[in-house]
């Protein structure tokens, strides 16, 4: 990040060009959320079979840590909107998708691996305590 926003030529107190509300460094330092509340009871319901906060990494290498061998996540890279901070990012830094992908979460904080027929309950429970939720891919053999 350091990188890009010298490339920018902004200064870390001046706006976010994608958050005018707060300064380049506020936008860019935003801390991890924390999922544990929304998950746990899912996860003691027995419906989630795997779980994966998207960090370090991103979604290219996080991922894999979660799921059973012989398999291997199959993502909808359109199942949900780049939030702007990683547009910004990405057209800035001339950073290309499969770099993005692997480095940041772009958008996707947190993952749960859930049977098929439990992808609607989940999601409704997540969407009923407030979460950003939404199907990002399937699992298919490797």
């Amino acid at each position: 990040m350091r990188k890009v926003v010298g490339k920018s030529g902004l200064a870390w107190g001046d706006d976010a060009p994608f958050a005018k509300d707060r300064s380049l460094a506020q936008a860019l330092m935003e801390p991890t959320r924390i999922y544990v509340k929304p998950v746990l009871p899912l996860m003691k319901a027995g419906l989630v079979k795997g779980a994966a906060h998207i960090t370090g990494g991103g979604l290219i290498e996080n991922p894999p840590r979660c799921i059973a061998e012989g398999l291997q996540a199959s993502f909808d890279w359109n199942a949900w909107p780049m939030p702007a901070v990683f547009q910004w990012l990405a057209e800035t830094g001339g950073i290309s998708d499969h770099e993005m992908r692997r480095t940041f979460n772009c958008g996707v904080g947190f993952i749960l691996i859930v049977a098929p027929e439990n992808a609607e309950p989940v999601l409704a429970a997540l969407l009923n305590a407030g979460e950003v939720a939404f199907v990002c891919g399937q699992l298919e053999a490797a």
